[in-house]
C-alpha cells in the first residue's frame, strides 16, 4: 500500500513494529532484587508461645483483653508483664477491661495450676467471657 503524505512516499508493511523484550526483563527484574534487598520485614513483637491443639475450636471475631500465661508460668496482659495481685488490681479497677471478654493464651508447657489462678482471676473481677485459645488441629 502506498500513501502520498507531504510530497513523500510512504510504505506501510504488516508486521514490521517489533520490540525487544529482553531489556524490559532486565529493569524488571533488577526492580525485583532492589525491591527483595531494601524492603524492611515487620516482625510482630510478643511472646512465644505454643498454644495447645484442640478439634473444638471455633474463631473469635471479637476485641478481646488478652492474657498470655507462659512456659516459664509469667502472666501477661496485652504484651505487659504483670504479676497475680497486679492482674487483680487492673481487671477490677478498669471498668473498660472488665466489659470485655478476656481471651488466656497459655502455652502447652504452662502449669494447669497457673492458668486457673488467672482463670479466677478473671471471674472474681466480674468478667462473664472467659476464653482459652487453642490451635484448630489438623
Amino acid at each position: 500500500m502506498y500513501f502520498k503524505s507531504a510530497s513523500k512516499l510512504l510504505r506501510l508493511e504488516k508486521n514490521s513494529f517489533t520490540i525487544d523484550i529482553a531489556p524490559l526483563i532486565d529493569v524488571v527484574f533488577q526492580l525485583l532484587i532492589f525491591f527483595m534487598l531494601t524492603a524492611s520485614f515487620i516482625f510482630q513483637p510478643g511472646i512465644k508461645i505454643n498454644l495447645p491443639k484442640a478439634v473444638t475450636s471455633e474463631v473469635l471475631h471479637e476485641q478481646n483483653v488478652v492474657l498470655t500465661v507462659t512456659s516459664e508460668n509469667l502472666i501477661y496482659i496485652d504484651d505487659k508483664a504483670v504479676t497475680s495481685v497486679e492482674l487483680n488490681r487492673k481487671l477490677t479497677k478498669d471498668i473498660t477491661l472488665s466489659k470485655k471478654p478476656v481471651l488466656i493464651k497459655a502455652d502447652r508447657r504452662a502449669s494447669l495450676g497457673r492458668v486457673v489462678e488467672v482463670w479466677d482471676i478473671c471471674r472474681a473481677a466480674g468478667i462473664s467471657q472467659v476464653n482459652i485459645a487453642t490451635n484448630s488441629q489438623d
